[in-house]
């Protein structure tokens, strides 16, 4: 690990002030060169692997009692960004309203990392494409931008299908930014330039040619609050993560369903996919193509199919089409028999 600067945000007002005195450095692998520090379960772990390199790390556990919490009212579920995930997940209104809100954050990580992990961290960490971890690689642009991808043609069995490029085909490694998505989640945001309010769709950016871009968050904001609104659909909500093993192990491919029913006919349904995409994915045209239709195995098929149009798989990864729309299916008709 290299040598940093340590600060403690006092407020969440003083935290960006950090970041002020390096407006005019130079990027450090194409980011900003200071990094907000909360849980740590990624920084950390990419400091020690040299993969990422901040000169200044700014501690925000301390916004924690103004950050911290989750309110749940008539008008929907709101999570401090710094609420840690095993709260979250265990959280009985959570569970009983918003299920699979709580189940991608069970099925995320260790029972450990849960423990430390917060909820605004977990939606940024960074991918786990081998090339990526593994400083020996050089062609790399996530980490080093303009060095090209070795993914491309070395072994891509984890990598992305769906909005991947041909400078990165790196894959999103989380779970729950698929459920946020799945329920129109947004996001509160404070920065330097005072505080603004996010979909979540719209944080991460797809890698195109600049892939060392991951967010559209500017340099010193940070995500303070994610608010998700009440709807008939929270509660006929799941989430299913198919891994190469049942514990801690990242998705080969996963969905996040929220559905709401009349009878069979499907009035509203949210499909959001992980583990095949390069950032948390809203298959948007499959659930237009179930609206209005009952809710059955040809339907769900058909739908599913809808969700990979587009899908670009290579060497290794191919299976993944398959995979992943057999994923939504099953996912579909689970949902299916839930309590709305």
């Amino acid at each position: 690990m290299r040598p940093f600067l340590y600060d403690r945000a006092a407020s969440t007002e003083s935290a960006p002030r950090a970041f002020d005195g390096l407006k005019e450095a130079s990027l450090i692998q194409g980011r900003a060169p200071a990094e907000y520090l909360a849980g740590g379960t990624t920084l950390l772990d990419l400091m020690k692997l040299d993969v990422m390199q901040p000169a200044r790390v700014v501690d925000i556990t301390p916004l924690e009692p103004q950050h911290g919490s989750i309110a749940i009212s008539d008008a929907g579920l709101r999570l401090g960004a710094l609420v840690k995930m095993s709260t979250a997940a265990d959280h009985p209104a959570v569970i009983k309203t918003y299920p699979v809100l709580a189940q991608s954050l069970t099925l995320a990580a260790s029972a450990q990392l849960r423990n430390m992990a917060t909820l605004g961290g977990n939606l940024l960490q960074r991918t786990r494409c081998n090339y990526f971890r593994d400083t020996s690689w050089s062609a790399c642009n996530k980490r080093n931008p303009g060095s090209g991808c070795a993914a491309l043609d070395g072994l891509n069995r984890q990598h992305a299908i769906l909005g991947a490029s041909q400078d990165c085909i790196a894959t999103y490694p989380g779970d729950f930014a698929q459920a946020l998505m799945a329920l129109d989640a947004t996001l509160d945001i404070a920065g330097p330039s005072g505080s603004r309010t996010i979909p979540i769709a719209t944080l991460h950016k797809p890698p195109g040619s600049t892939p060392h871009i991951e967010t559209t968050l500017a340099p010193g904001e940070l995500i303070t609050a994610l608010s998700i609104p009440a709807g008939p659909w929270t509660r006929r909500s799941l989430y299913l993560k198919i891994r190469d093993r049942q514990s801690y192990e990242f998705a080969l491919a996963s969905a996040a369903i929220a559905l709401h029913l009349d009878g069979d006919t499907v009035k509203d349904v949210r499909i959001a996919l992980g583990g095949v995409a390069s950032v948390p994915w809203r298959a948007r045209d499959a659930e237009a193509s179930l609206i209005g239709k009952p809710l059955n195995e040809a339907t769900a098929t058909a739908a599913a199919r809808m969700a990979f149009v587009g899908s670009a798989p290579r060497t290794h990864n191919a299976y993944k089409v398959t995979l992943g729309q057999k994923t939504v299916v099953r996912a579909l008709l689970q949902a299916a028999t839930l309590e709305g």
